[in-house]
């Protein structure tokens, strides 16, 4: 029961918590100490993959002796931490003070995310990783790994299996070395959909949001169909989602006071987990960085000016005032220090096989706008808008994409326009269904702008006044990614996945802007002033959290590749036929082709494929065998030679296939899968 090995990285994780929590008056510190312990021991886990890799020592018996020892230091943190706090928090005092102190609408909903999550977690812990992209790149790439015992580049024909951050599929090569297998992967994506809803629930009380309001954040992200169907998979979104959280909750605790070094620690290694994990998370953790360090500059004067004041007049005051911007410059340098070093070795074998961090030019000018002109990210803004609000009522949608296209031809603008458009695909698609590729969230969508937007204009209505400045500017700093976002990534059928990030920060804006909707309890106003509007408006904000709260229901219960009940559940289908899921007409063939080379006894595998096709299957269905590519787009790094190997898999075209077939050998096609073994056998 190699699975139980898993667990280890898990208690790890509860010990550092405990041991890491905040000594000090901070809010939410339990949520905090969960925050901290998440980055510490997700960069932990990146780094030590770097670290063996160099070593050529990624094996299960190098994992298997870190994580034993690792439990062992993080008890010893949390043996000194109890002995300094002299006995252990009161977390069943804390839980029935938060149960007691909700309201009815809090329990509701607390209760409907308790059953979700349930729901979510039967589905990861029972489906086979079954996602396209996790077939395609995900996860052979970690089979790449194992094989090769290190995270060096590898020859392949799927060139996004080394030029997509690896950050995610780090995390799961441990639990790959751990356990053997597979069966764990579900639960890293289902783990940092929880961590997005508990860190948007603290954000939105950093802003002095009420308990409603926290709850509601939590539930405005939890309830997502999109975060729903993710947490079950081995898709990225929501571990780069969760990332970027962490570095927006730890600026504002840096808001108020002079960062220290484990803020400053804390910061840099969750930026570096966000770079590694995936590159859009950039582009809302470069804004929330900024405000930090203005932040901390603005500390650092008022420090430096208290600091004059008491200092003796023979004490040259302006050392005094040149040292406040100099340690705010020294904790930057530490940030970027500490995110380098997460990061740093990925982005360095990237850099040196194609000359360009982002990888190579075909992956940039796949994803990245070539056009930055107003009326092209105006209608590229408008495409993911409307694919992101996708409803059941088709007269909606088609209305408002022929009203973005007829915007587009006024403005001079090709809707289908390469360089702003992911290739070979158009606009509009369907994208409201429960399918994880595409699920749209258009309930929670609409409730975020709506957050956002009164946020930004009137927040004094919504939050306490000393903390208006705050919420306005990082209402800013969401409103900037969400540009930066518009301009820089082609609108793709598949693009409400990569905003994961945006929606997981702007739940607690959703959260305070609804919270501030219905009537405070307490409210020392009189009941006149909640009229026949308000009642409207609470009507339809309450009616709104209710199709919100179905829609992710539903998306667990009939969601797509993954669901409970109905055709293709999790309590009815195998591993091997939910593995194929999406392709069930793949399975026979795939089965077949590994089936004659099993019985062949070829122990080195040779592979031909299109760069969009299935791998993983043939990792599972071949166990115990070397598999290597016979093609390669690696800079530097040939494929295997046909004459150094004992069998051949293709998933390619005949013609294709033939050309890398052995003299001598005979090959065998069925739809497209095929396989060829030497004639005698």
């Amino acid at each position: 029961m190699l699975v139980v090995l898993g667990l280890l990285p898990a208690a790890t994780y509860l010990l550092t918590g405990y041991a890491v929590r905040p000594a000090g008056q901070v809010f939410a510190p339990l949520r905090l100490a969960l925050i901290r312990a998440a980055v510490l021991i997700g960069a932990l886990g990146e780094i030590l993959v770097e670290i063996l890799g160099a070593a050529h020592a990624l094996t299960h018996v190098a994992l298997l002796l870190t994580w034993s020892i690792a439990p062992l230091l993080a008890l010893l943190g949390a043996g000194l931490r109890y002995r300094r706090d002299r006995g252990l928090p009161d977390l069943r005092g804390w839980a029935r003070t938060v149960w007691t102190g909700a309201g009815r609408p809090e329990r509701i909903m607390m209760i409907a995310l308790a059953v979700l999550l349930l729901g979510e977690l039967l589905i990861a812990a029972l489906s086979a990783p079954n996602n396209y992209d996790s077939q395609t790149y995900h996860l052979p790439r970690i089979e790449h790994w194992v094989q090769q015992r290190d995270v060096d580049l590898f020859p392949t024909r799927i060139h996004r299996q080394l030029t997509m951050a690896p950050g995610a599929e780090y995390l799961l090569l441990h639990l790959r070395l751990l356990t053997g297998g597979n069966a764990l992967y579900n639960l890293l994506q289902y783990s940092a959909g929880i961590g997005c809803a508990l860190v948007a629930s603290r954000i939105a009380g950093q802003f002095g949001g009420s308990s409603r309001a926290q709850v509601l954040a939590a539930f405005v992200f939890g309830t997502a169909p999109m975060a729903a169907l993710e947490s079950t998979s081995t898709q990225t979104d929501l571990v780069v989602a969760a990332w970027a959280a962490c570095v927006a909750t730890l600026v504002l605790d840096g808001l108020h006071r002079r960062a220290r070094a484990v803020d400053v620690a804390m910061l840099g290694l969750a930026t570096g987990l966000t770079g590694l994990t995936k590159e859009n998370g950039l582009l809302a953790v470069g804004p929330l960085l900024v405000i930090w360090g203005v932040a901390q500059l603005r500390q650092d004067a008022l420090g430096a000016r208290c600091a004059a004041r008491k200092a003796r007049p023979a004490r040259p005051t302006v050392v005094v005032r040149l040292g406040a911007p100099l340690r705010t410059a020294g904790a930057a340098v530490a940030i970027l220090a500490l995110a380098t070093a997460v990061a740093g070795p990925f982005l360095f074998r990237i850099g040196s096989a194609y000359g360009n961090l982002l990888g190579p030019d075909y992956l940039r000018d796949s994803i990245s706008m070539q056009r930055h002109d107003p009326p092209a990210i105006l209608i590229n803004a408008l495409r993911i808008g409307h694919t992101a609000l996708d409803t059941p009522i088709a007269p909606l949608n088609d209305a408002v994409a022929q009203g973005v296209k007829g915007l587009s031809r006024d403005l001079g603008v090709n809707p289908e326009d390469p360089r702003i458009t992911f290739t070979h695909t158009t606009f509009p698609v369907t994208s409201w269904m429960p399918d994880e590729d595409k699920a749209s969230f258009p309930v929670q969508a609409m409730l975020v702008l709506l957050g956002a937007g009164f946020l930004l204009v009137r927040p004094g209505r919504r939050v306490p006044a000393g903390l208006v400045w705050p919420v306005r500017v990082y209402t800013t700093a969401w409103w900037l990614s969400v540009i930066l976002y518009v301009s820089t990534i082609k609108w793709q059928p598949w693009g409400n996945r990569l905003i994961m990030y945006l929606l997981a920060l702007g739940a607690p804006l959703a959260g305070l802007w609804l919270d501030s909707l219905f009537r405070p309890r307490g409210a020392t106003e009189e009941p006149a002033r909640y009229g026949r509007g308000w009642r409207v408006a609470t009507g339809v904000a309450v009616a709104a959290l209710v199709v919100g709260g179905c829609a992710g229901g539903l998306a667990v219960g009939y969601g797509w590749p993954r669901r409970l009940v109905g055709a293709g559940s999790v309590f009815t289908d195998g591993d091997m036929k939910s593995l194929f899921q999406r392709r069930q007409q793949w399975r026979p063939d795939y089965e077949w082709a590994a089936a004659a080379v099993r019985a062949s006894g070829a122990k080195r595998v040779g592979l031909v494929q299109d760069q969009d096709t299935w791998e993983y299957p043939w990792w599972l269905l071949l166990p115990g065998r070397d598999i290597e590519a016979e093609q390669s787009l690696t800079p530097g790094t040939p494929p295997v030679k046909r004459d150094q190997v004992d069998a051949m898999v293709c998933v390619e075209s005949p013609g294709v296939c033939a050309q890398y077939v052995p003299h001598g050998w005979k090959l065998h096609m069925r739809n497209g899968i095929g396989y060829a073994l030497p004639a005698a056998g």
